[in-house]
């Protein structure tokens, strides 16, 4: 076998192990076996609820034992090929065979990342909140610069995109927006585009076409599960109802609909102004509660706890990437040194690469390739 095929099946042969040790490759058929054991259980549907969390976990199980199985099968039959055609001496067996293992190499990579989503929250839905920093419109148009790249992300995804509320620029854009994200492992994607985003261009507000600093933050935290009791004293909270201020037409609300709840021990606000007033209680309520379990996370997770603290206020010195439009095309990640000259795709919506080199991460903060060679 040439030395890059052999590489090439090194590298699959890793993924496998990580894939394995997510997995649990020992115990997955015993616990698949438990898993159809309480399905067949007629009083199962009893609680709709728990069946329907029941049967997603088995689903999970089975996609992932049929994803390592596949890998490994794939490697072994494309591995036998090219004993097959090197002993024959059939070139065009053997170039086949390398082709197919190149495929099954990015394949096997994307499953490794995504198996690298597992904390306790990262399958959840998830809420994406946008502010405009210091800036006036130049921030506020680059806000909706922003909430428009995570929308165009989510729907690439197949992602059901929620507009919870939103705050309109006096000028231009937004000062503010939140979204509900919801699909598979929403939160474990976009839990690390928490942060300060700042961007570089001429502006198109300035007829001197000088060249502007924008800043907007962007904050990112789960839906709470239904099976997680997150406990609000009704004495810790205030909520005051007032008429939504939206950018117009549909948006704008002719009573006094919109909801805002204050949480006086954390001092953690949360709107929303989208629905009837009964509705925006209850949707206000639960982004309280996803907002106070995030906090509970923070405090077990060390390094979730310390990306939070260090986003701080949107400007200077806490940004976690550069979106450079002008002299040059760049987008930079800070914190991996991820980059591309694509600042087109990103904004419309092509994140991947970004997130999955921050999934990538190791404990000591540096990527995979950096901690091997070093």
């Amino acid at each position: 076998m040439r030395a890059d095929a052999q590489n090439t099946v090194e590298k699959i042969e890793k993924s496998l192990e990580l894939l394995a040790q997510r997995l649990d490759v020992e115990t997955a058929q015993f616990r698949l076996e438990e898993f159809n054991a309480r399905v067949e259980d007629p009083n199962l549907w009893d609680n709709p609820e728990a069946a329907q969390k029941l049967m997603r976990e088995r689903q999970t199980l089975v996609d992932a034992m049929q994803t390592y199985d596949g890998i490994k099968q794939e490697l072994s039959d494309n591995i036998e090929l090219i004993e097959l055609g090197e002993m024959e001496e059939d070139a065009e067996v053997v170039a086949d065979a390398e082709a197919a293992l190149k495929a099954l190499e990015e394949k096997a990579a994307q499953k490794e990342l995504e198996a690298l989503l597992d904390g306790e929250a990262d399958g959840n839905d998830t809420f994406l909140e946008v502010n405009a920093g210091a800036g006036g419109t130049e921030s506020c148009d680059w806000a909706a610069m922003l909430a428009r790249m995570y929308v165009r992300w989510a729907e690439k995804k197949g992602y059901k995109v929620e507009l919870q509320s939103e705050s309109a620029g006096d000028e231009a854009g937004i000062k503010s927006a939140t979204y509900k994200i919801s699909g598979p492992n929403a939160y474990g994607w976009l839990k690390s585009e928490s942060g300060v985003h700042r961007l570089v261009r001429i502006s198109p507000f300035d007829s001197a076409a000088k060249r502007h600093t924008s800043f907007t933050s962007v904050w990112v935290y789960p839906v709470v599960d239904d099976n997680i009791d997150i406990e609000v004293n009704p004495a810790d909270i205030r909520i005051d109802t007032y008429r939504s201020s939206g950018a117009g037409g549909q948006h704008v609300n002719t009573t006094d609909s919109a909801v805002r709840i204050t949480h006086h021990p954390t001092g953690i606000v949360v709107t929303s102004s989208e629905k009837s007033q009964h509705q925006n209680r209850d949707i206000a309520m639960k982004a309280l509660k996803s907002r106070l379990y995030q906090m509970e996370l923070d405090r077990r997770n060390a390094a979730i706890n310390e990306a939070h603290e260090n986003k701080g206020d949107a400007g200077w010195g806490n940004q976690i990437r550069s979106y450079v439009l002008q002299p040059y095309q760049m987008v930079k990640d800070l914190r991996t040194n991820f980059e591309t000259s694509d600042t087109k795709g990103v904004l419309d919506g092509d994140l991947d690469g970004f997130m999955a080199a921050t999934l990538a991460l190791d404990v000591s903060g540096k990527t995979r390739a950096e901690a091997q060679s070093g």
